[in-house]
């Protein structure tokens, strides 16, 4: 029970909160980066694409020239409607497309491209072809939907299928969308970033001041002894010592040329102490 509780972690929320706010410059420069990664590779390496879009009216009439409809017309015309986008979707409409324009693709690659959907509680058909080319994207789904329309009135014995619009020439590509990735990429570098800050402070469990003391190990701090200045300044007296020599070798050169350096008054200064001493020991 007791190694129990000591395994337990305490998160302060509001430390947590300071710990992101203090490390708010790394968030936000790790999400503008990806963020522009994003921007770049949606705008200069994915390859835009343009979507064409054309609509057919089916009825069911076998006498067109009435212009009566009734309501079993409607009903029968309604549940057919779901029929419609398989036919419109057959290997024969879309091969024959593929072997009129003289494509070098399959059935696969290019269903693919074709979206064929229908309205709920209508029968209106909605066919979209998307191409990198925003002119063959329009004639295509205009030829896909002349072919089918010819294939669904031999099916099912419909008498015509009316255009309601022409496929249309796009002067926007429809994908890739460059703000989405680029805010896609933004958020996804802010959060990692925030990710990392926040496990690396909880798997930090070095002690910092006296209050972690009595948080983790449960002791009782009776003083603080400072630091001398002169632990503080060791390190730094090391490096000056170690530039002093590597400065003192130069200095030797330039002595022998007539020119003053710091080793050179050092030995000036022991040659004047071994005179000194030689004088003290005559007296004697």
């Amino acid at each position: 029970m007791e190694q129990r509780y000591e395994d337990e972690m305490e998160i302060d929320l509001m430390e947590l909160f300071m710990v992101l706010v203090h490390y708010l410059w790394v968030i936000i420069l790790a999400a503008v980066i990806v963020g522009g990664a994003g921007f770049a590779f949606s705008r200069f390496v994915i390859t835009p694409t343009y979507e064409s879009t054309t609509r057919i009216l089916v009825l069911n009439r076998q006498d067109t020239g009435s212009s009566n409809l009734t309501y079993s017309d409607l009903q029968l015309g309604t549940s057919l409607t779901k029929d419609y986008p398989e036919l419109i979707q057959s290997r024969y409409v879309v091969e024959k497309v593929i072997a009129d324009f003289g494509l070098n693709t399959t059935y696969e690659k290019f269903i693919s491209k074709v979206a064929v959907t229908t309205k709920s509680d209508s029968r209106i058909i909605d066919i979209t072809i998307t191409d990198p080319d925003p002119l063959l994207a329009k004639e295509l789904a205009d030829a896909l939907r002349d072919i089918a329309a010819e294939r669904i009135v031999e099916v099912t014995d419909i008498q015509a299928v009316n255009m309601v619009d022409e496929g249309n020439i796009p002067d926007k590509p429809s994908n890739p969308s460059v703000p989405k990735w680029t805010l896609i990429g933004f958020l996804i570098g802010g959060f990692l970033a925030a990710a990392v800050v926040l496990v690396r402070y909880l798997l930090d469990d070095t002690i910092k001041s006296s209050e972690d003391i009595e948080k983790y190990l449960r002791l009782s701090t009776l003083g603080l002894i400072p630091l001398g200045q002169s632990e503080y300044d060791g390190q730094e007296r090391k490096g000056r010592k170690k530039t002093t020599q590597t400065g003192g070798d130069g200095g030797k050169a330039k002595g022998k040329g007539g020119g003053s350096s710091i080793n050179a008054g050092e030995q000036e200064d022991d040659i004047v102490d071994l005179s000194v001493q030689e004088q003290e020991q005559e007296k004697k």
